[in-house]
């Protein structure tokens, strides 16, 4: 924007001090450019009064905030278990349940005794055959299935979290 049009614009906003209002007025009534110039901001003033401002859809501040809400909830925690703590604790359990196993060890006193165990030669296997019967065959193949379609629920589950993250 030049010069001109900076006057100008400040003579048709108001904007100017009087004896700037006094200069433009007298720039605008003797020279000719400063009259065209100013004719044609004129009507470009008048249309930008016409002109409707746009207005956001009625939704839009809920929409904004929701989006907003949605990417703070989408962040993970900042704050993370040390995992040093977390071994410290472990260490001082094992050590501590270690310990307690070789005091029980220490105090326990066995008699002497002399253990025979003997296998009996003939050493019958029970029939599987009376165990088998087609209600515990069903049983058994419909709870496979139960369990089968358990774990491919929760591999789907698994594979839809992993694209929304």
């Amino acid at each position: 924007m030049n010069d001109i049009e900076e006057q100008l614009w400040n003579y048709i906003d108001g904007t100017c001090t009087a004896d700037e209002q006094q200069t433009i007025s007298a720039l605008i009534a003797q020279d000719e450019a400063y009259r065209v110039k100013y004719q044609e901001l004129l009507l470009l003033n008048k249309d930008f009064e016409t002109i409707e401002l746009d207005e956001p859809p009625m939704a839009f501040t809920y929409n904004v905030m929701e989006g907003i809400r949605a990417e703070h909830a989408r962040q993970p925690l900042k704050a993370a278990p040390n995992k040093r703590i977390i071994i410290g604790i472990s260490i001082f359990f094992l050590v501590t349940l270690v310990c307690l196993l070789v005091y029980t060890l220490a105090n326990i006193n066995l008699p002497a005794a002399d253990i025979k165990v003997t296998v009996p030669v003939k050493l019958k296997v029970p029939e599987l055959s009376n165990y088998m019967t087609k209600p515990v065959v069903q049983a058994f193949f419909f709870i496979d299935v139960i369990l089968g379609l358990f774990l491919f629920d929760g591999y789907l589950r698994n594979k839809k979290f992993a694209k929304q993250a």
